[in-house]
């Protein structure tokens, strides 16, 4: 699969992003999230909480290692793998299952402190449909000036993925612009000025069924 680019300006772009991701989710469907501190991971969960129907408030489970909300049209299964350094800690968590064909939607943030566990052989890759979504963060002056169509006027993006690409691993890029252009008529309000400033790349492929 190819790999699709998202440029998300604020919270609310992020937010909406995950949403179409929720609402197009099936069961079996796992979506393992890198990115650093801040980066956006939990912001894009809620999206797909928001897309699921979710109606519990949806927080970060760095200590409890996973949350379950079961409010949506599918269960979501939230983990996180922070605090998880060793094989034998995940072990004893017990959280294979929700990597292998889980009933509902799981997502993973941190998904990179497994993914050695993966290659080693310890661990199998997720059964079923796989998401693995890279965030980076990167001023505003570092990227180019590039037009997507319905932006009321040219914003500073990331190249445009090829029209195929977005047919296959998400949303079209129309669609996409219009989350982004829907977003921004927010006027900023969920995300505030700091997050205008820090951009956030959102780049995702799609494997397995």
């Amino acid at each position: 699969m190819l790999m699709v680019t998202f440029t998300s300006h604020s919270v609310a772009e992020t937010l909406s992003l995950g949403a179409a991701w929720g609402r197009e989710a099936q069961a079996g469907w796992v979506v393992g999230l890198v990115g650093d501190l801040g980066a956006g991971k939990t912001q894009l969960v809620k999206g797909v909480a928001q897309g699921l129907g979710v109606t519990e408030r949806v927080q970060s489970p760095t200590f409890t290692l996973v949350n379950e909300y079961r409010s949506g049209r599918l269960p979501l299964f939230h983990l996180d793998f922070y605090r998880l350094d060793t094989w034998a800690q995940f072990r004893s968590a017990g959280l294979e299952g929700y990597l292998c064909e889980p009933p509902g939607v799981t997502v993973i943030e941190w998904f990179d402190r497994c993914q050695s566990w993966i290659t080693e052989g310890l661990l199998a890759s997720p059964a079923g449909r796989f998401r693995r979504v890279v965030i980076e963060t990167c001023e505003e002056s570092s990227l180019g000036l590039v037009g997507l169509p319905g932006d009321p006027e040219p914003e500073r993006r990331a190249s445009s993925p090829p029209a195929e690409a977005s047919a296959q691993a998400g949303p079209s890029l129309a669609a996409l612009a219009g989350i982004g252009a829907a977003a921004r008529r927010d006027g900023g309000r969920s995300g505030g000025d700091w997050f205008r400033e820090r951009i956030r790349l959102i780049q995702y492929e799609d494997s397995g069924a």
